[in-house]
């Protein structure tokens, strides 16, 4: 039984070692589905507690700004926000149902790519299973992000490209083109799998689809459905790459020192769960039985070294997880199987309860909101803190702004620092009688300069040296706080009153701009 174990991945339907399977296994759908549904119920059943994460805030206000582009984003997220606000304009849960969709799709296309690389139907479901239950899918999938979009197109452009490397059907490129060209509408990231794959085909082969047509033309095709955005990028002079080079730097919550890209990969598919990826990638690099598509172990190694050198965000190289959780579940189970089974297999279901277990708390707002500050959860999970505290704080804002004088109140407007607060005064602060803001972050910067007729400012977040060269009269009116005793970043912010503005809005808008 053990000799069988051990070769079943390289005798299964193949042609011979090292070729692609002549036939593939049933596909598990039941289990893959169940895993698809539980994870999509799960998402949705905690969708409206706590309140909106900063990104949702700002991709709201895009969606009021629809555009092919924005400084930091292609343009389907904030036109998703803007479907969803327009059917349920104050549900958090319609607002994060495609997240749910699309983290449910995820799940069912990492099924569908294991059995493209051979895998039994056990080892389909272990996949799937293993991928709705990592702290990265819960995480993302909690929230409308670019992320929850980025993760499915990069795992649905893999299977349609593992595809045609199987079955020599070039066609199929044009369909990965419009994936692509789809994805790429959502994140840019998904760029760099289709880099990283073209230098693993150019590596270690098959050299034969660089000699396809169909290649190039579903390059075109994707190149085509990207155009618009990058039409838009080169018109506002490329400020992608300045909040890329700020995100390297550390500018982001979520940054994190480039040493940590590749440990980081433990936690954010569960420390339990990790021997399945690492056994994915060490198959796909050195496993006869997936010679065909050893590009893909080359594609993970090239994506480690350019996020790296570049100071990408951890979970950017997550998007692999699929493809490696796919390579390395038949492993997983083979082991399983051999020698003393039952503990085996005892070792490996603890960990597919454990990972959720422990998973779900930290990443899902599970404890009630009055506790979070006893606990270390904001610590672990930044995104979660920053779902905290914003009606507070707006209705702290509108106090200010409320108690200068009619006259003065007229002429003044609301900035702020960042797109979060910006965002929050924008979608909570009309039941307070808040105008429209402004803020200097990101796209905000540029749906400003405010108008000459406003001579005063409720400015949010800034330090004193960046307003003091700014404002005549500058006043330190509040300090933010969620009452929650939840340390996220707009915990104790300044709110200034800034007035006899030294110089006009159009001036003063340039020196103030923010990307990252």
């Amino acid at each position: 039984m053990d000799a069988t174990a051990g070769h079943i991945g390289e005798r299964r339907g193949e042609a011979g070692a090292g070729s692609p399977p002549a036939a593939l296994p049933d596909f598990a759908k039941g289990p893959v589905i169940v895993a698809a549904l539980v994870l999509a119920a799960l998402l949705i059943a905690f969708s409206g507690r706590y309140g909106y994460h900063r990104d949702e805030l700002y991709f709201l206000a895009a969606g009021r700004h629809l555009a092919w582009g924005y400084p930091d984003q292609p343009p389907l997220v904030p036109l998703l926000a803007r479907l969803m606000s327009d059917l349920a304009p104050a549900s958090l849960m319609v607002l994060r149902l495609p997240s749910a969709v699309a983290s449910a799709a995820l799940v069912l296309l990492t099924g569908l790519i294991a059995r493209e690389l051979g895998a039994e139907r056990v080892a389909q479901a272990l996949a799937a299973i293993c991928v709705a239950a990592g702290p990265l899918v819960i995480g993302a999938g909690h929230l409308l992000s670019t992320t929850t979009f980025d993760l499915p197109a990069w795992a649905l452009a893999s299977w349609l490209i593992l595809r045609i490397l199987r079955t020599g059907n070039d066609r199929l490129w044009l369909v990965a083109g419009v994936v692509t060209g789809a994805g790429l509408l959502a994140s840019d990231l998904i760029a760099f799998l289709l880099f990283a794959v073209i230098a693993g085909l150019a590596v270690t082969g098959p050299r034969r689809p660089f000699g396809s047509s169909w290649l190039y033309a579903g390059g075109a095709i994707a190149v085509a459905m990207w155009a618009p955005y990058l039409a838009w990028q080169a018109s506002h002079g490329w400020p992608q790459v300045a909040v890329a080079q700020s995100i390297a730097g550390g500018g982001s919550g979520t940054s994190a020192p480039r040493w940590t890209l590749l440990p980081y990969q433990l936690l954010l598919a569960g420390v339990a769960l990790s021997p399945v990826w690492v056994a994915g990638v060490v198959r796909l690099l050195r496993g006869q039985a997936l010679r065909w598509c050893r590009a893909f172990g080359v594609t993970f190694i090239v994506l480690v070294i350019v996020l790296t050198v570049t100071g990408g965000k951890p979970y950017y190289l997550g998007a692999m997880f699929p493809v490696l959780l796919a390579a390395g579940a038949q492993p997983a189970v083979d082991w399983a199987r051999r020698g003393r089974a039952r503990p085996r297999t005892g070792l490996l279901v603890a960990a597919l309860i454990l990972t959720p277990l422990i998973t779900i708390p930290v990443a899902l707002p599970v404890v009630p909101v009055a506790d979070l500050h006893r606990t270390s959860i904001v610590a672990v999970n930044y995104d979660a803190g920053e779902t905290i505290g914003w009606p507070a704080y707006v209705r702290q804002i509108a106090a200010v702004y409320w108690s200068l004088p009619a006259a003065q109140r007229s002429k003044t407007i609301v900035v702020g620092s960042n797109y979060g607060e910006a965002g929050a005064v924008d979608h909570l602060g009309r039941p307070y009688g808040l105008p429209a803001a402004y803020g200097v972050h990101n796209a905000y910067w540029y749906w400003g300069p405010p108008p000459a007729s406003a001579t005063a400012a409720v400015a949010v977040g800034f330090g004193r040296p960046t307003l003091t060269p700014v404002c005549g009269t500058l006043r330190l009116a509040a300090h933010l706080n969620n009452h929650l005793g939840v340390n996220d970043d707009e915990q104790g912010a300044p709110v200034w009153l800034c007035s006899t503005l030294r110089h006009p809005w159009t001036a003063i808008w340039p020196r103030l701009r923010n990307l990252g």
